[in-house]
Order: C-alpha cells, then sequence, then structure tokens
C-alpha cells in the first residue's frame, strides 16, 4: 500500500488482480486471513483496493492466452509478470512490484517469449520491491502525460514514419483527459510506425511486417485476447459513415481519403483512422485520433 501511493503521487497507477483475495499467503492462510493482522483502517483500505476500486490490470490486458510467455522455464502467461512482459516487448512501459520479503527480490525479471514462426525473443522487466528505492527512481523518471496536447506532441515525435494530417488530434479537444487511453494510443501509433518500417529494399514486407500482421491485423490474438487491433469498418458502415470516414488528403490539396481501416482503444473507445494499404513507397497518411466515428 506504500508503494501505492509513492506510485500515484507521481501519477502512476499499481495495478493489482481481480483474484488477489483468494491467493495464498502462507501454508495455513489465504489472503483474506492474513489481513486479520492488520489495523481496521487499514485493512478496510487493502481490501477496497483488491476487491473494488482497482484499477486491475485484467481490465486493460494486453496480452492473450495464446501468448507463450516463460521465467526461469515456468508458463507466465496470464499473470502480471507476462503481461509486464509483453507489453514492455511491444513499447509499452510496465514495471513490476513484488513484496518483501518474497522470492522476487531481484530485478530485471527476464521473460522469454517464444513463438511458432518467430525466433525466440528475451524481455528485461524492471521489477521494485523496496518502496524507498521507487521513490528515488521515479523522482528522476519523465513525467506521465497529462493532455492530448502531450500525447500529440510524443506521438509525432516518436513515429517519424507516419504523415499525420494537420487536424488529426482535433477530434480529442474537449474530451476529459484519460492517461490509459492515451499511452494505448501510443501503443497503436508505434505499431503502425513499426509495421511501415518491416519492408526489404524490394518493397516486400520483412518477416517481422509478416509476425505484426498476424499479431495485430488478424483475430490470432483472439483466443482468449483482445482480437485484432486493426481492422477495416464493415459494409454497412462503409455506407452509413462513409462521409464521417471521409477524410482531407495531407498532401493534397482539394482531394479526400476515405479511411475505413483504424486502430481500435476500448476504453473509453477510441479510434485511429489510417491510409490501407501499407506500401514500402507511399505515405502511411494518420488521418482521425479520437472517439469512435461509427457509433450506432
Amino acid at each position: 500500500m506504500n508503494i501505492r501511493e509513492i506510485a500515484r503521487r507521481f501519477g502512476r497507477e499499481l495495478h493489482c488482480h481481480k483474484g488477489m483475495t483468494q491467493a495464498c499467503v502462507t501454508a495455513a492462510s489465504m489472503m483474506q486471513q492474513a489481513v486479520q493482522v492488520l489495523t481496521y483502517n487499514e485493512r478496510r483500505a487493502f481490501l477496497s483496493w483488491i476487491t473494488q476500486n482497482g484499477p486491475f490490470w485484467e481490465d486493460t490486458r494486453e496480452h492473450g492466452a495464446g501468448d507463450w510467455l516463460e521465467w526461469d522455464e515456468n508458463i507466465v502467461t496470464d499473470t502480471a509478470v507476462g503481461e509486464a512482459a509483453w507489453c514492455c516487448l511491444h513499447g509499452i512501459k510496465r514495471d513490476l512490484v513484488s513484496l518483501t520479503p518474497s522470492n522476487w527480490q531481484f530485478s530485471p525479471v527476464l521473460v522469454d517469449w517464444i513463438s511458432d514462426s518467430s525466433p525466440k525473443k528475451s524481455i528485461e522487466v524492471v521489477n521494485h520491491w523496496d518502496s524507498a528505492a521507487l521513490e528515488a527512481i521515479l523522482q528522476l523518471a519523465p513525467i506521465p502525460l497529462a493532455s492530448w496536447v502531450q500525447l500529440e506532441v510524443f506521438a509525432k515525435a516518436q513515429n517519424p514514419l507516419l504523415t499525420f494530417s494537420q487536424d488529426a488530434f482535433t477530434p480529442l479537444n474537449g474530451h476529459p483527459f484519460v492517461s490509459g487511453a492515451a499511452h494505448r494510443l501510443l501503443f497503436v501509433l508505434r505499431t503502425l510506425n513499426r509495421y511501415k518500417s518491416c519492408f526489404d529494399a524490394n518493397g516486400q514486407r520483412t518477416p517481422e511486417g509478416n509476425q505484426i500482421y498476424q499479431n495485430f491485423f488478424t483475430g490470432a490474438k483472439g483466443d482468449g485476447g483482445r482480437g485484432a487491433i486493426f481492422t477495416d469498418s464493415s459494409d454497412d458502415e462503409k455506407v452509413k459513415f462513409k462521409n464521417l470516414m471521409t477524410f482531407n488528403h495531407p498532401d493534397n490539396a482539394g482531394k479526400t481519403l476515405f479511411c475505413p481501416w483504424h486502430g481500435k482503444v476500448q476504453t473509453p473507445q477510441s479510434r485511429v483512422h489510417f491510409s490501407m494499404p501499407v506500401r514500402a513507397n507511399e505515405p502511411l497518411y494518420v488521418v482521425y485520433v479520437g472517439p469512435k466515428l461509427t457509433k450506432q
């Protein structure tokens, strides 16, 4: 709880698992029994966090049940360790927090991501267990995103292979800033930027590009995961919302681009509309970043 309060002072959140109340704390006691040693107010605050308030990492889960993640030859898919590792692998900064005393007082935690179609990748996940050390680190860390304006600045700086229309981020104006959605939008844009880089000298998609397409443009992650994050609009939506999905061409005044392809953010529902198909010798235009356009 002390580490949670430190994280919050620096604009971060400590995520827990909804099943934490059922955790086995000792050989003889579960979480519900173990917390009885706390004072009434401490116990109430702790149980309120892990049962009601969260945030819970399952609600913003990125990796799917079909992702193979190992630590020290132990499968960590469906755990916080696996979730943090998958996020770090895909450019979403995540650290771990462990209890003390425990067997997890070491850093980094080395996790292997294993795929049938790609070489094994090792991910180093930073782990914290000392509150004073964590506070010292956070004091030197970059300030988290705090506005949609900051999101636009970061997105354009971090994704040089994307061509943004001048008003791409304008739809976010007037909407309450949501940190989780902002970081998810950055992830969507970074993935597009990576995909745009995955072409060889002949203009053919590289193996990494094929893997990105498989993971994020198809339903391959749907087995227990969140499904494709980049999809085309349905035929019905293309007719009903054609005007909303038609944008001024960023490079050709007087012309328009019809962009039904989009990247998805779920909470709150937001979309990144972009030009498709993605080719080596053509710009990848991002024309819209904002609330979902095709609300029925």
